[in-house]
């Protein structure tokens, strides 16, 4: 029987990109529209997306060096 992998937030990192790229998308367009609050409010979007993403990354490549390490310990009793 197969093991099961401990479950990943699914949408943590593609919810990230897509919040970045929403932002970035909509300074682009607030910019050439003259609209100054929604392009706040766009480039607060990419402030909160960018590291979340990171964050999120940072997470995940962490909890798979810790399953490593479970894995190298348990072969190693």
């Amino acid at each position: 029987m197969e093991e099961k992998k401990k479950l990943r937030c699914p949408l943590g990192i593609p919810g990230g990109i897509i919040a970045a790229l929403i932002g970035l998308i909509g300074i682009v367009v607030n910019i050439v529209n003259f609209n100054w609050f929604e392009l706040i409010t766009s480039f607060a979007l990419l402030l909160l997306a960018l590291p979340f993403v990171r964050v999120t990354m940072m997470v995940h490549s962490a909890n798979d060096r810790i399953d490593e390490i479970e894995e190298k310990l348990k072969s190693v009793k």
